[in-house]
């Protein structure tokens, strides 16, 4: 017996589109870029193939819009820690800190989600630059935090330094962030957050373990 075909939804074309890129991130999370073939994804989606060129012009076009999506989704969610209002700045940059290190942005799903985009954006130059613009999101929201937290303290730093400051505790989030991800059992609950804390706590000069207001 046949099944019908996928039956055309009556939604908003943005919901529409939300829905075919995450689809399209459920399947490169299990069988990479090359195995989410439009129809994969149309199947996985319950729509027809013609429904995502309607709303992409190609497979590349719908990558592309889906690796934006996971990145810009970590960043917010990393953005948005359960945190008292009118917090010291920095308890919001410890929140930031440790938010980034605890579920649901350390997950084993979204470190394989970067390591299957990872060769299409050394080799595609759109998607190159979706990188290095979500990465400058992120980056400055967490320098825009550090130097909140400076000049609370009343710590003077240069332009140069507070980027630097910024690149550094980018660089160790990311890392504990992907170790956390590719080996969740292999940390202590409390762990990565706690050892985030610590290591930008240690290179920004400020202790950001003793805030009283970390999620």
């Amino acid at each position: 017996m046949t099944q019908p075909p996928p039956k055309f939804r009556r939604e908003p074309a943005e919901q529409r589109k939300e829905a075919l890129i995450l689809a399209a991130l459920a399947l490169i999370a299990e069988r990479g870029v090359r195995g989410a073939t439009v129809r994969a994804i149309a199947d996985r989606a319950d729509v027809t193939q013609g429904l995502i060129r309607h709303h992409f012009s190609s497979k590349e076009d719908l990558i592309s819009a889906a690796y934006a999506f996971h990145m810009s989704r970590m960043t917010n969610l990393t953005a948005s820690p359960n945190i008292a209002e009118g917090a010291s700045a920095k308890a919001r940059l410890a929140a930031f800190v440790a938010t980034g290190l605890n579920p649901p942005v350390v997950d084993p799903a979204s470190v394989s989600l970067w390591a299957s985009f990872l060769n299409k954006v050394r080799e595609d130059e759109r998607m190159r630059q979706i990188h290095e613009q979500t990465y400058h999101d992120f980056r400055d929201r967490l320098e825009g935090l550090i130097t909140d937290a400076l000049a609370e303290a009343g710590i003077t730093a240069t332009p140069s330094r507070l980027r630097q400051l910024a690149i550094a505790s980018n660089a160790v989030i990311d890392g504990l962030w992907m170790e956390g991800g590719a080996l969740p059992n292999a940390f202590e609950p409390g762990e990565l957050p706690e050892i985030g804390l610590q290591s930008v706590g240690a290179i920004i000069g400020i202790d950001l373990q003793k805030t009283g207001s970390q999620p």
